[in-house]
């Protein structure tokens, strides 16, 4: 059976695979996961990226939201809040089950992509969710207040403080989990999702070894541009971006890619850019890509799959 593979985390590749799933078999997809964002809170371990995977595949997430189970509850960590500083990481009664089991297992020596198999078989998910590595990889902002983890500077500081560095911690020590490379090698398509592209994408291609190979598949690489006239759907990539000095632009993305990317889609509301980013050697496509409608990410995939 043909598969593709998907580079991935938050809510704009949540979104996307929430029409992927519709369109081809859930079982063709394997997700490598950024998880830059975990972290260990109340003693649990954490993966908020995968999480919002998982939970979109097997439609248990808030919608609203974008994150979190529907329909939870917060007795648990009202409760915690008497006990913690950390009250501002939002999870529910039953996001708390997940950590409490996921925690379980690595007390008991599994490692992160056993317990994401494991998580995901139980939750009824056909699709291959697989973390972008074994280790632990934290994401850091260094901003004008200090050195704080990704998920303190989005919720908790709502993408406030100015960043002047983002730091990997960890990167060094982390190997890209068992069969990527293969899939990297076979996959029909790859398809770089519509997520941030420092933190999310970013974190996963400086995993040593991940970007070079990309790069000996560039023709079958697809990426869809988070970038609209300038900004965000949701979350801080703009800022990010600014803050490197990259050009907040679909073009400034497809130049972050440029190494690995052999094909590009943008906004029809960017699509006078085209030509720009095609003459970065990227085949350029324009169709709709704001996905506010079931039906709207259906067709984004639809069309996708479909080049």
């Amino acid at each position: 059976m043909d598969y593709y593979l998907l580079l991935a985390g938050g809510v704009g590749a949540a979104k996307f695979i929430e029409g992927l799933v519709r369109v081809v078999e859930p079982q063709q997809l394997k997700i490598i996961v950024n998880t830059g964002d975990d972290m260990e809170l109340f003693g649990l371990k954490i993966c908020p990226d995968i999480d919002i995977i998982t939970y979109t595949l097997a439609e248990l997430v808030d919608k609203k939201k974008g994150w979190g189970y529907q329909d939870d509850t917060f007795n648990c960590l009202n409760v915690l809040k008497n006990y913690y500083t950390q009250g501002w990481f939002n999870a529910g009664d039953k996001d708390l089950a997940t950590h409490i089991f996921r925690s379980d297992l690595f007390r008991q020596g599994y490692t992160k992509t056993e317990i994401t198999s494991i998580i995901s078989d139980r939750l009824g998910v056909k699709a291959q969710v697989i973390p972008m590595c074994n280790e632990d990889v934290e994401t850091y902002m260094d901003t004008d207040e200090g050195l704080m983890h990704f998920e303190e500077y989005y919720i908790k500081y709502r993408c406030e403080p100015k960043v002047r560095n983002i730091k990997y911690v960890g990167i060094e020590n982390a190997k890209p989990t068992k069969e990527i490379f293969k899939y990297i090698k076979e996959a029909k398509k790859i398809i770089v999702c519509p997520s941030n592209p420092i933190v999310s994408i970013g974190t996963i291609l400086h995993i040593p070894g991940i970007k070079s190979t990309l790069t000996k598949v560039k023709k079958k690489v697809y990426g869809i541009s988070p970038i609209i006239q300038g900004t965000t759907i949701k979350g801080p990539a703009d800022k990010l971006m600014e803050s490197l000095g990259l050009e907040v632009s679909c073009i400034g993305v497809a130049k972050y890619y440029k190494a690995f990317l052999g094909h590009f889609i943008i906004d029809l509301k960017d699509c006078t850019l085209k030509q720009e980013i095609n003459e970065l050697g990227i085949e350029t496509y324009c169709f709709d890509t704001i996905m506010d409608s079931i039906t709207k990410k259906k067709k984004l995939a639809q069309y996708i799959i479909n080049i």
